[in-house]
């Protein structure tokens, strides 16, 4: 940016054109939301101690933007995102057209000594780059909380909670006549600065004007390109001098590095000084991590990185149960010796349930579940390759028949289960099979009541799904 091309043909070649000025004003704008931003994520992790600072950020940036330009101005002649894009500010002398060519072409440190910034021309350039854009974001922000609902409801917005009460103290009638302000009078001068920030760019892009903003022409000063002479004066002023040492000082009296001396004269500019590079580097960043986020690319890429990943099958935890004979046994013969002749033993169907199965937390009954088959490509309920894949909430895969008809609880498997019959409803020969084998026919009577059979639940882990049917997904492969 230093070494831009002028774009004036030589007639001015330390004019900077209008793109160079809008784009520093950008990467100006863009400083308090980024460090708002970083200020929030480190709130919610530290609240006690940055939630203070974050209520009070416009404030407190706006006294280290002081610091700051206030050091910039009068180390290298320009503002802080200025001197990144290799500007400077300058007074405007008051000849006929602003200019000494011949003296600036002849004698350009001299020029340059007599058109730098003052102690007054700091201060007041001091007011505009950070006074007006903090007086701007709070008045803007007042707008938005206070006058912009009233101005969108038009008519019918109650105005009788703005008014005046009688016998009103001095803080409520400054708060009504702010907010009379902000939606009749602050709308009109917001226009009015847009209006004359754009007219004073395009005289400025059509050579009619030295000053890109009224506020510069305000104060008297204008924005330049850094010379050949500027970089010589500001390599001169950020060279550390060498402190003369007396002969009768003791040794390491002023040598520590947070003696006040020292950390006035190398490590406080210098620390200023690395900002330039610094945070114009985060702000870059920033911005490439939210495109990175917001993109197609990002998400295409992860993809790929996760196809080779094999997840495990989830695991519920809950309340399980143990299906013995004897746990099952001496559990009801201390309370109803009655149900051991009325629950048969779960032993005789322990091939068809899991080890395990998980007890329902209403009823306190054993759920009917399937155990997972041996390979991922089988449904878990008719151990058959999947076909119409659909995945539960619960992260399992079965086909779309299955587990459609157990979470309705109508299938063929559960509805044999719960009758205690041989063979299965609909007499399928493949499903006859899978009941004479896991050898239901020895159970006699319904286990209605004695067991739920898994209707609206995962097939494997017994889990309620949420919105039943509605929540299946079809898997596209």
């Amino acid at each position: 940016m230093e070494f831009m091309s002028s774009l004036q043909n030589g007639l001015d070649e330390l004019k900077p054109s209008l793109f160079e000025l809008l784009s520093e004003q950008q990467l100006s704008s863009l400083l308090p939301p980024s460090l708002r931003y970083l200020l929030a994520v480190a709130t919610h992790r530290h609240p006690r101690y940055l939630l203070r600072i974050l209520n009070s950020f416009d404030e407190i940036y706006a006294v280290l933007m002081l610091l700051v330009e206030r050091h910039f101005l009068l180390t290298y002649g320009g503002g802080f995102t200025e001197n990144f894009y290799g500007l400077k500010r300058e007074c405007v002398l008051r000849t006929k057209g602003g200019e000494v060519p011949r003296a600036q072409l002849g004698a350009p440190a001299d020029v340059r000594e007599t058109l730098k910034l003052r102690t007054g021309d700091v201060w007041r350039n001091l007011a505009v780059m950070v006074g007006l854009p903090y007086l701007k974001r709070k008045l803007d922000e007042g707008y938005d909380v206070h006058a912009a609902h009233a101005n969108v409801l038009g008519p019918t917005y109650n105005r009788d909670r703005d008014t005046l009460p009688p016998g009103a103290s001095i803080k409520q009638r400054l708060l009504f006549y702010y907010k009379w302000f902000l939606r009749h009078v602050y709308p009109s001068v917001n226009a009015a600065y847009y209006f004359s920030m754009l007219a004073f760019n395009l005289a400025y892009l059509f050579d009619g004007s030295k000053y890109s903003s009224p506020f510069l022409w305000l104060v008297g000063t204008r924005i330049r390109r850094l010379g050949e002479a500027d970089y010589r004066a500001i390599e001169l002023a950020t060279t550390p001098k060498p402190t003369p040492t007396t002969a009768g000082a003791r040794s390491g009296k002023d040598g520590s590095l947070f003696h006040p001396r020292n950390l006035g004269r190398t490590v406080y500019p210098r620390l200023l000084s690395s900002l330039r590079i610094l945070l114009p580097t985060s702000i870059f960043a920033l911005k490439f991590l939210e495109w990175w986020h917001a993109s197609d690319f990002a998400r295409q890429l992860s993809r790929k990185a996760a196809e080779g990943i094999e997840l495990p099958p989830p695991v519920i935890s809950g309340l399980n149960f143990t299906p013995t004979s004897t746990t099952f046994s001496k559990h009801h013969s201390k309370s109803s010796p009655k149900l051991d002749t009325e629950k048969p033993s779960l032993e005789r169907y322990s091939s068809l349930v899991v080890p395990n199965p998980p007890i329902a937390s209403t009823t306190l009954l054993p759920i009917l579940t399937v155990p997972l088959p041996s390979s991922s490509s089988l449904c878990p309920i008719c151990t058959s390759p999947i076909t119409t894949p659909t995945a539960a909430p619960t992260g399992y895969v079965y086909c779309y028949a299955c587990i459609h008809k157990w979470v309705e609880g109508t299938h063929e498997r559960q509805v044999a289960f719960m009758e205690g019959s041989r063979t299965l409803t609909g007499g399928d020969s493949e499903g006859a099979g899978v009941g004479a084998d896991e050898g239901w026919g020895a159970e006699e009577g319904s286990r209605e009541g004695k067991w739920e059979s898994g209707k609206g639940r995962c097939a494997v882990t017994g889990r309620l799904l949420l919105g039943v049917t509605e929540g299946l997904r079809r898997i596209v492969v």
